[in-house]
């Protein structure tokens, strides 16, 4: 009896990663294992990236409210150690958003946390 071999399954999976390779530069878009080597440590980048945008803008957060807090005499240690004392809850994100975008209420903050 022949050998049976599922070669629509196994073309299929092929195909997949070929045209998720398309755009890639000489034989990485079109030599199936170069592609599928590619594609794959592509994907192990976009992963360890994902957590690392995450640990990049918490960071561009923090330098915006330690910018913004200077300016009226604090560090941005004490800053946020006089917001969790006196019960302020505004996340990094927006703290820094309001430094950058709008002063005036950041000001308001600020001065909420000196008294």
């Amino acid at each position: 009896m022949p050998r049976s071999v599922n070669h629509v399954a196994s073309k299929a999976r092929r195909k997949k990663i070929l045209s998720r390779t398309k755009g890639y530069f000489l034989r990485r878009k079109n030599v199936w294992t170069v592609a599928k080597n590619t594609w794959e440590k592509g994907q192990q980048y976009a992963y360890r990236d994902r957590k690392n945008k995450k640990r990049a803008f918490r960071s561009l957060w923090i330098t915006r409210i330690n910018a913004g807090v200077r300016v009226h005499g604090l560090s941005y240690s004490v800053f946020m150690g006089t917001l969790a004392k006196k019960g302020i809850e505004l996340n990094r994100k927006a703290l820094a958003d309001l430094a950058m975008n709008n002063p005036e209420a950041f000001k308001a903050i600020v001065d909420l946390a000196k008294k």
